[in-house]
Formats: C-alpha cells, sequence, structure tokens
C-alpha cells in the first residue's frame, strides 16, 4: 500500500472561457461550497477563447476564501521563470497561502511559436523545466543573501534580486508522463500532476510510472513519498455502471480508493465545467473515499 501523502486532496479542473466572463468564477466557488479542496485551471495563453489563467486565479482567489487555487499545468515556454515565481508569491500572499504551482514543458508547439515563444525540441523543453524549477524556488529563496544566479541551458538569471516569498512552502506540481520528466518530479518537484486519459493503460500504469519517480527521488537523496501524486480525472454520473469513473457516486468511491490505496494517489482533480458534477463530486465522492481510505490505511496500521 504506496504512501505518497496521506491526506487526501479533492479539486475540480475548470476551462477557463473567456464567455461568459464569471462562469469559471462561479465554478470555483461552487467547488468552494462543495468543500472541495482545489479548484485547477487550464493554461493555454495561446487561445483566444481562454481567460489569461494568471488574471483568472486572482479573481477567484478574491472570491473565496478556503479553497487553493493551482495552474493545471502552467505554459512554461510562453512563460519567464522569475516572473512566475514573483507572480506565484504574490497570489500566494494576497490568498493567504492558498497558491499551488502546477507547470508543464508546453505543448501545440505550433500555438507557442506563433504566440511569441521559442520551438524547443522535447530534451530541450525538459531541461527549459529543471533550468525553471532552479530559478524559481531561487527567488522565493529569501534568506539567501546573494543575488540569484542560474546559468541553465534554456533560462538563465544573472544576478536577480530574490523575493517576494509566498505565505506558505508551495508545491511545484510536474505534469509529467515520460521517463526523463518522470525522475525529474522525483528529483526536484513536489507532486506529480498527470491527466488519467492521457494513460494508455489505465489506472494499472500509475504502478510503472511511480517507480520511476520513486527512482528519480532516490537518485536524488530523496524521500520518495515526499512527492504527493495527483490525479487529473474525468468521467460521468449515471444510474449504472457504465464503466470507468462512469456510474453513481458509490462506485466512482469504489474506483478512487482503489487507486488512492494500491497506487498512492493522494490528490484527485475532476475536469468538469458542469456545477452540478462538481458537487456531487465534493458532497457524495469525496467524504466517501477519504472514509474508506482513512479506515483502510488505519486496519493495516492496526
Amino acid at each position: 500500500m504506496p504512501d505518497y501523502g496521506r491526506d487526501l486532496l479533492f479539486g475540480a479542473f475548470i476551462t477557463p472561457v473567456a464567455s461568459p466572463p464569471l462562469r469559471a468564477v462561479e465554478l470555483a466557488v461552487t467547488a468552494e461550497e462543495a468543500g472541495l479542496d482545489l479548484a485547477a485551471f487550464q493554461d493555454h495563453p495561446y487561445q483566444p477563447r481562454f481567460l489569461d489563467t494568471w488574471t483568472l486565479m486572482s479573481y477567484a482567489a478574491a472570491r473565496t476564501s478556503r479553497i487553493r487555487l493551482v495552474p493545471d499545468v502552467l505554459n512554461l515556454p510562453l512563460r519567464q521563470p522569475v516572473i512566475i515565481a514573483r507572480s506565484a508569491a504574490s497570489l500566494d500572499l494576497l490568498s493567504g497561502g492558498r497558491l499551488e504551482l502546477g507547470l508543464g514543458t508546453g505543448a501545440f508547439w505550433d500555438a507557442i511559436a506563433a504566440a511569441g515563444g521559442e520551438r524547443l525540441a522535447p530534451g530541450d523543453a525538459v531541461t527549459g523545466l529543471e533550468d525553471a524549477i532552479s530559478i524559481i524556488r531561487g527567488i522565493w529563496d529569501t534568506g539567501a543573501t546573494a543575488p540569484l544566479r542560474v546559468d541553465g541551458k534554456i533560462h538563465q538569471v544573472h544576478g536577480a534580486k530574490r523575493g517576494p516569498a509566498p505565505a506558505h512552502d508551495v508545491g511545484i506540481w510536474l505534469g509529467a508522463y515520460k521517463p526523463r520528466m518522470l525522475r525529474l518530479t522525483g528529483a526536484a518537484a513536489d507532486g506529480w500532476l498527470p491527466s488519467l486519459g492521457y494513460l494508455r493503460g489505465g489506472p494499472p500504469d500509475l504502478a510503472a510510472l511511480n517507480a520511476v519517480i520513486d527512482d528519480g527521488a532516490a537518485s536524488a537523496g530523496r524521500d520518495p513519498g515526499s512527492v504527493r501524486r495527483l490525479l487529473n480525472i474525468s468521467g460521468s454520473f449515471g444510474s449504472t455502471n457504465r464503466g470507468l469513473l462512469q456510474g453513481p457516486p458509490g462506485q466512482w468511491a469504489d474506483e478512487l480508493t482503489d487507486m488512492a490505496l494500491q497506487y498512492g494517489i493522494s490528490g484527485f482533480i475532476l475536469a468538469s465545467d458542469d456545477a452540478e458534477e462538481i458537487t456531487r463530486f465534493g458532497t457524495e465522492v469525496a467524504p466517501e473515499v477519504r472514509e474508506r481510505v482513512e479506515r483502510a490505511r488505519t486496519h493495516s496500521h492496526g
């Protein structure tokens, strides 16, 4: 029974549509009212149908009081690492410590290049993410007295002033699937944030991918258990079982409990722009999964 963070998190993965402009904010409020822990937002800066994710998260933070906000995941090629660090720290301070930072290497390279971003080969994109993590953590490290210098291959900083520091220890969660990115997650990140729909073999793939993250953590001298494992999921509620996460709330609870206990998943983020689905997930599924997982783990340690 792997354990990568025993406090389970549940959230809603919301599309930042620009029309109607307050729709995504209203869904974040719904998620908070439903008892969810996270309001996560896509980030595709080249997409004209979407609101800017940082602006949206700031507005959502002002409309909520408890729920945490997370970009899922932030498009690094169109966002400079020092600015990411200062934006994240600023929103964390303004929201009372409610930001987590999801990062990705980027996708849709034609759109990124069209918007002025540098088109990177896959290996360079991972290198750039590794550079960015060093820069972001360095900017947050206000206890260090020397200006920040990072001589990365893709991103460099030559004497940047540090700060501000965030209000809490902001987690850096990576969207990762391939071996080098998974090893980087284990070596340098606080969490793993893939999407279940991208795993060709479904939940069983999680075991092998977890093992690569564990190896990356161990090679870096880190405890693999310190790297939280989260999962973007999708599905639909119904009266009968029609497949994985396609059925009544009790079936969802069975399947998510199994993923938590078998694969150590400690965060489930439902991709939905439907207020009723978000409410059902928060009020009917999440509490049941928490209870079942806690009961199973208490029994196993008893």
